[in-house]
C-alpha cells in the first residue's frame, strides 16, 4: 500500500514544476452509466489517484502556486445518510482531513464559489486537455484572461514514467497474481470447452486474490481469431491442436500487469506452431537485452521488426531481399503493433513518449514498459505457407528499467515451449 507521504511528496515534486502565482484544478472521475439507472463500477481518475490515494467520485484537487509555496486543498462530497444507504459511506470533510495530508479540506459544494476567489490570485492555469465535461469547460471560462492554459496531464504523466519502490511492488503484486491465472489457464485448456470458460478461470482467479478488476479487457482467441488484434468476443470453441492467445492482466490496488502467453489447446505444440513460436520468442528475448538507460524506445522497436522480418523470411512466410522487404514494409501484413507500451497506474500509462519539442523521451532507471512481438497469419492467407495459416502469437512481458539494464517482472511466468508443455502436463 501507498502511504500518505508518498502522495505528499509527488504533489511537491509536481508544484516544484509549476509556473509562479499558477493554479492547478483536477477532478475526479465521474460515475459512468451502463443503462438507465445502473452503472459500471468506478474507478478513480488515474492522474487525480496518483497524486491523492482519494478513490471517491464528485471531488476536485486544486494546487495553488504562489512563489515557492504550495497549497493543497481538496474538494470531496459531503455526508449524505440517505445517499449512503444506497451507494456507501462517504468519507466526509473531516475525516478526509484527518487521512490527507493537504492544507485543507472542503465539501464539493463550495467549489464553485472558491475556484472564483482562488483564479483571482493567479496567472496561470493547469488542467487536463483531456479530460472533456463541463466543469473543464465552465473552469476555462472563468479563466480566459489567464496568461497561460496548460496541460498538467503532461506534467503529470512525465513524472509518473519513474516508479517508486512501492510502486514497483504494486505491479510485482499484480503480476502473482497474473502469473497464477496464466499457469492454471495452461493446466486446465485440454479440459475445457470454450474460450469463455478459460476467461472464467481467469477472471475467479483474479478475483479471488484481491484482485477485483482486469487491467483491461482480456483477450482468449483461439486459432485464427488471435489474429484480431483486439479480440475480445471470447465466445468460440477451443479446438484440439490449436493454439490460444491468451492477453490477460489483473489490476492491484490500481497498478496494471500486461502479459500475453500464447499456448496450445492440448498442451503440446505441432512442428509447425514451434517454428513459429520459436521465432517470436527469440526476438523478445533479444529485445528485452536490448533495455537500459539512455536507449531509445524506437529503437527496440525498429530492431524488432528487422528480427521478425528476418524469421518470416526464414519460415517462408515472406520473400525477397531484407532491406527492401523492410522498406516496402512488408513484415507489417503480419506484425502491425508497436514492440510495447509504457505500464503502472493504467495498463498504457498516460505518460509521453516525446517532450514537447518533439524529441524521444530516452529509457530511464525507474520507468515501466511491456516488450511484446507477435506475428499473425491469417487462416485465409494463401501467400504463406500452409502450414502457418491460422496461427497467431504474441508474447508479453514486463520489463522494468534498471541502472544496470533491466529487470523482467514477469518472468516467472511459464513462457519456453518446454516450460509451458510442463504446466500444461500437472
Amino acid at each position: 500500500m501507498i502511504l500518505e507521504s508518498e502522495y505528499l511528496k509527488r504533489r511537491e515534486q509536481l508544484g516544484s514544476k509549476l509556473e509562479k502565482n499558477s493554479i492547478v484544478v483536477l477532478f475526479s472521475a465521474k460515475q459512468k452509466v451502463r443503462s438507465n439507472d445502473t452503472e459500471f463500477p468506478y474507478r478513480q481518475n488515474s492522474n487525480f489517484y496518483y497524486l491523492t490515494g482519494f478513490k471517491e467520485d464528485n471531488a476536485a484537487l486544486v494546487l495553488l502556486k504562489e512563489k515557492k509555496k504550495l497549497k493543497v486543498i481538496l474538494f470531496v462530497q459531503k455526508k449524505d445518510k440517505t445517499m449512503e444507504l444506497w451507494t456507501g459511506k462517504r468519507l466526509g470533510a473531516k475525516k478526509a482531513k484527518e487521512q490527507f495530508s493537504v492544507d485543507d479540506v472542503l465539501t464539493i459544494d463550495k467549489f464553485e464559489t472558491k475556484i472564483v476567489e482562488y483564479l483571482k490570485s493567479s496567472k496561470h492555469l493547469y488542467y487536463d486537455f483531456n479530460m472533456q465535461d463541463e466543469r473543464i469547460e465552465n473552469l476555462v471560462k472563468k479563466s480566459l484572461g489567464f496568461n497561460e492554459h496548460k496541460n498538467i496531464a503532461y506534467l503529470i504523466g512525465k513524472q509518473r514514467l519513474i516508479k517508486s519502490d512501492t510502486e514497483i511492488e504494486l505491479i510485482k503484486k499484480a503480476l502473482e497474481i497474473t502469473k497464477e491465472a496464466h499457469h492454471k489457464a495452461m493446466r486446465e485448456s485440454k479440459n475445457l470447452d470454450n474460450e469463455y470458460e478459460l476467461l472464467a478461470d481467469i477472471e475467479h482467479t483474479f478475483k479471488k486474490n484481491g484482485a477485483y478488476s482486469d487491467a483491461y479487457t482480456s483477450i482468449v482467441a483461439c486459432g485464427d481469431a488471435a489474429n484480431t488484434l483486439h479480440y475480445i468476443s471470447n465466445d468460440k470453441k477451443l479446438v484440439d491442436k490449436e493454439l490460444i492467445l491468451i492477453d490477460a492482466g489483473c489490476e492491484y490496488e490500481y497498478y496494471a500487469s500486461d502479459i500475453t502467453r500464447t499456448i496450445p489447446v492440448n498442451g503440446h505444440f505441432t512442428p509447425a506452431q514451434k517454428e513459429l513460436y520459436s521465432m517470436v520468442l527469440d526476438v523478445q528475448i533479444k529485445i528485452i537485452k536490448m533495455i537500459k538507460s539512455g536507449v531509445k524506445r524506437s529503437d527496440l522497436h525498429v530492431e524488432s521488426e528487422m528480427l521478425l522480418c528476418q524469421g518470416m523470411i526464414r519460415l517462408g512466410i515472406l520473400k525477397g531481399k531484407l532491406k527492401k522487404l523492410l522498406k516496402k514494409q512488408a513484415h507489417k501484413k503480419y506484425y502491425p503493433h508497436g514492440i510495447g507500451h509504457w505500464m503502472g497506474i493504467d495498463v498504457h500509462d498516460e505518460s509521453p513518449y516525446k517532450t514537447p519539442k518533439g524529441k524521444e523521451i530516452l529509457l530511464s532507471a525507474g520507468m515501466v514498459l511491456t516488450i511484446e512481438p507477435g506475428i499473425y497469419c491469417p487462416k485465409d492467407d494463401k501467400g504463406i505457407p500452409k502450414k502457418y495459416r491460422g496461427i497467431g502469437i504474441r508474447i508479453e512481458d514486463d520489463i522494468l528499467v534498471t541502472k544496470e539494464g533491466c529487470e523482467n517482472l514477469s518472468s516467472s511466468i511459464a513462457k519456453t515451449i518446454d516450460e509451458i508443455e510442463d504446466k500444461a502436463s500437472l
